[in-house]
């Protein structure tokens, strides 16, 4: 199964919400990879925290040699690491992955980490985090997925935006990848006891928008949780937050 986390709004918690479904499959005894998709590698830094300031390979050295011919090119499976939390890796970014793009854009290499990935079945659950906005990038790991998950932040702009992106979604489904499926709407820094979000939430509701539950709550632990490189079922388990990722890892994996 290889989801992709996607949203062209920034903020919205891709990162987070990426980490932490992948920590608890892993938890869960998946063996389960990470691909870090996003220039800005925050979900490489949150899971390999001070080791992702010196790897010697990484999601550009991937991209790069589909340009350049290598006598020896490296496969996907030897430019993973393994984090500190069992049967769990990622695939690292890195900032200079956006000075590829139109170069790869312009030679279609939209297919490359599809190709790849099916080369790759050791693992049973793929989380691939994009950048916020329909670029190659997030064109490469939607072409690759099976699944979409869209995460929400509760403001009307975002769900005004929200059609567009679903219309992306069905384009791209319907000229690249027959096989992706909108597999739900995450709520992210849900403010239960606001009135705002609340009637959002039910307009989308009345819209049949696939929202899925439990919706996330805002809780500071979060940042801790980023601070310390440790994703929350790893960092505390019995916090109220862990639970809401379990129950919501376990909606879609039922």
């Amino acid at each position: 199964m290889h989801r992709v986390i996607f949203n062209q709004k920034g903020g919205v918690g891709k990162s987070t919400i990426t980490c932490n479904l992948a920590a608890v499959s892993a938890k869960m005894g998946l063996k389960t990879l990470v691909i870090d998709l996003d220039p800005q590698a925050n979900t490489t830094q949150y899971l390999l925290g001070d080791l992702s300031e010196n790897l010697e390979n990484t999601i550009v050295d991937f991209f790069d040699q589909t340009l350049n011919f290598k006598l020896r090119s490296k496969k996907l499976g030897e430019m993973i690491y393994k984090t500190q939390f069992e049967n769990l890796s990622v695939f690292p970014s890195h900032h200079l992955l956006e000075d590829l793009q139109s170069k790869l854009e312009s030679r279609y290499k939209i297919y490359k980490l599809k190709e790849a990935l099916n080369d790759l079945s050791e693992y049973e659950r793929v989380y691939i985090d994009t950048p916020p906005s329909l670029n190659f990038f997030s064109r490469s790991a939607l072409v690759a997925a099976n699944r979409v998950l869209i995460p929400f932040d509760c403001d009307d702009f975002s769900r005004r935006a929200l059609y567009n992106l679903i219309d992306n979604l069905e384009e791209i489904k319907a000229d690249h990848n027959k096989d992706l499926e909108l597999e739900g709407i995450v709520v992210n820094q849900f403010q239960p006891r606001a009135s705002l979000p609340k009637k959002i939430i039910d307009q989308m509701l009345s819209e049949d928008l696939p929202l899925l539950e439990p919706y996330l709550t805002n809780s500071i632990k979060i940042k801790e949780s980023h601070e310390l490189h440790r994703p929350m079922i790893y960092l505390d388990q019995g916090h109220k937050l862990t639970d809401q990722f379990i129950a919501l890892y376990k909606n879609i994996e039922k």
